[in-house]
């Protein structure tokens, strides 16, 4: 159980927190000037001023109340807990201004950002402030509860919100993953195939009687398929796969396979490549050449997927001033899945930005657009670094 404990409260707070922003001043600013006219109108209230003076106190903390949530809970814990001890010590019932709902904001803010420490003991706070004004309630049960239940729903809003963000960045974290192990098994047979070219002409020249040219030749191409191999390895460096030597043997897909994706359908899927681009792709680097095959596989078959009512698939090969552009469109009603809440589109543009690539994936004119661009030439930074 205390294992447990510890464990809870070394939780790290959530990613992304940060304030104040331009909105969180817009909405003190509004609430503020809310509750300033609420206390010019309102007749019914017991301490007019005092009531005020406390809402405007606690407003603020909404400006922080993501980066320091404990801190902006307990400040808010403490005036308002100390103001209804006080209408409690006078015989009155402390009267609370609408404007201050806002402030339901800042137990959900605990528990979306809040670190495991911060929600544990704000949370131990947040619960003496509901006893607090359980007995100052002189009888108002049902409002007592009510506020119970309300302080508590935001609590729960928050716990879901965080969830949910947490499981959505963990299923994005798997996909990069899985589309790093594709490009590790990609390098692996990139390498395997230079190494055993290397290894063939090292041979050869062993076996052919010594002459000088024959060896300046073999040498030249031992050193040509080295730097190949060196500069594909070091283009993907940050790709990790701890059991790839194991890894069966596979061609490394190109422009032949780009062009082995056209089908008659449905949907019809066209290849369409200009002489220009043939040229580009083929004197590309061999992982450049297969992340283009990647990507339109990838898109196609999101296209023939998630596309409703599509009749075609076009997949066009182009060169730009960046490389080589591959396009992939479609004419069907929706969307494919990846644009919103999938991660085929993630992966697509793990692998183009891992080449010093871009992608981009959207709704086009007359269907679902994806773009990419791969360089059509190595960066010999990376290659001789």
């Amino acid at each position: 159980m205390e294992a447990r404990i510890a464990s809870a409260a070394a939780a790290p707070a959530a990613a992304g927190a940060s304030g104040p922003r331009a909105r969180d001043v817009v909405l003190v600013a509004v609430a503020t000037a809310v509750a300033v006219a609420e206390t010019l109108v309102r007749s019914d209230l017991v301490w007019p001023v005092p009531s005020l003076i406390v809402t405007l106190a606690v407003l603020p903390g909404l400006l922080w109340r993501r980066t320091h949530p404990l801190v902006v809970v307990a400040g808010m814990t403490a005036i308002s807990s100390g103001y209804e001890i006080t209408a409690w010590a006078a015989g009155e019932r402390a009267s609370a201004l609408g404007a201050v709902a806002v402030m339901l904001l800042v137990p959900y803010a605990l528990f979306r950002w809040g670190s495991g420490f911060a929600r544990m003991l704000g949370g131990a706070l947040l619960g003496l402030g509901v006893v607090v004004s359980l007995a100052a309630s002189r009888g108002d049960w049902i409002g007592a509860a009510a506020a119970v239940v309300i302080v508590g729903g935001a609590c729960l809003v928050g716990v879901i919100r965080r969830q949910r963000v947490d499981a959505h960045a963990a299923a994005r974290e798997r996909e990069r993953g899985r589309e790093r192990e594709e490009l590790a098994r990609d390098l692996h047979d990139t390498v395997a195939h230079h190494v055993s070219a290397i290894a063939i002409r090292a041979q050869a020249a062993q076996a052919l009687p010594p002459d000088v040219e024959r060896s300046t030749t073999a040498f030249g191409a031992i050193e040509r398929e080295a730097r190949e191999a060196l500069a594909e390895m070091r283009s993907l460096v940050r790709v990790l796969r701890g059991d790839e030597a194991s890894a069966p043997l596979q061609p490394i897909a190109g422009l032949d396979e780009i062009e082995a994706l056209a089908a008659p359908g449905p949907p019809v899927v066209q290849v369409r490549a200009a002489s220009a681009a043939r040229v580009a792709v083929s004197q590309m680097p061999q992982m450049a050449q297969n992340a283009l095959f990647r990507i339109a596989q990838e898109a196609v078959a999101n296209a023939r997927r998630h596309a409703s009512g599509a009749t075609r698939v076009v997949v066009e090969l182009a060169v730009s001033a960046a490389g080589v552009e591959l396009r992939v469109t479609d004419d069907g009603s929706a969307a494919p899945s990846g644009a919103s809440g999938g991660y085929g589109i993630t992966g697509m543009t793990e692998r183009a930005s891992m080449l010093g690539g871009r992608l981009h994936a959207g709704q086009g004119e007359s269907g679902w657009v994806v773009s990419a661009v791969v360089p059509s030439a190595r960066d010999e930074r990376n290659a001789s670094s």
